[in-house]
């Protein structure tokens, strides 16, 4: 019932954005009552909070089953394309939700917290593996992180707000941009 719900949830507001997502609206997508929508969420604002959970969830479940190979930088630039980039792309509105916050003041919850720093904590791992290679001269991996953080929130951005703006091949650009901002992190500031 919860994925239900979320899906549901997720296709009301990728067709009319948050404010044609009700709990009446939600059960109804989802062929069920209200109660079940009070009963696994809370409210409303408790599916919103739902969506980023699964946001964060299926980005950690995404970043645990991609390869570890002896190339931690082509690791994370494929990462940004299969994990990221993928997350955005399939799932625009939950997207907008988690990151973009367009339902501004909306208490995300500790589950969501949790979920994120799980994920976070993988990306960790793959970040701590550059570092050990040389790949993020006199910056920290939490520095390199959040650089490699902004520039996949704002190629996903940019590439859902206009596909094109991306030019003819989108994954190519994600993949040069990232692999543009792997190549200065080697190099130290």
């Amino acid at each position: 019932m919860r994925e239900a719900l979320l899906d549901a949830a997720e296709a009301l507001i990728a067709e009319g954005g948050p404010d044609a997502l009700s709990v009446r609206a939600a059960a109804d997508a989802a062929g069920t009552t209200t109660r079940a929508v009070y009963s696994v969420f809370g409210s409303k604002e408790g599916l919103l909070a739902g969506l980023a959970q699964r946001v964060f969830e299926m980005l950690g479940e995404s970043l645990a089953r991609r390869p570890v190979t002896d190339d931690p930088g082509q690791d994370l630039v494929d990462a940004s394309v299969d994990v990221f980039r993928a997350m955005a792309v399939d799932n625009p509105a939950a997207y907008r939700i988690t990151f973009l916050r367009i339902v501004p003041d909306l208490d995300l919850g500790q589950d969501t917290f949790d979920a994120s720093q799980h994920s976070l904590g993988l990306l960790r791992q793959r970040f701590e593996r550059l570092a050990a290679a040389g790949g993020v001269a006199g910056r920290t991996v939490e520095d390199a992180m959040g650089q490699f953080n902004a520039l996949c929130e704002g190629l996903a951005s940019v590439e859902l707000r206009n596909p094109r703006a991306l030019g003819a091949d989108p994954e190519g650009a994600w993949r040069g941009a990232i692999a543009t901002l792997l190549s200065g992190l080697a190099v130290a500031p």
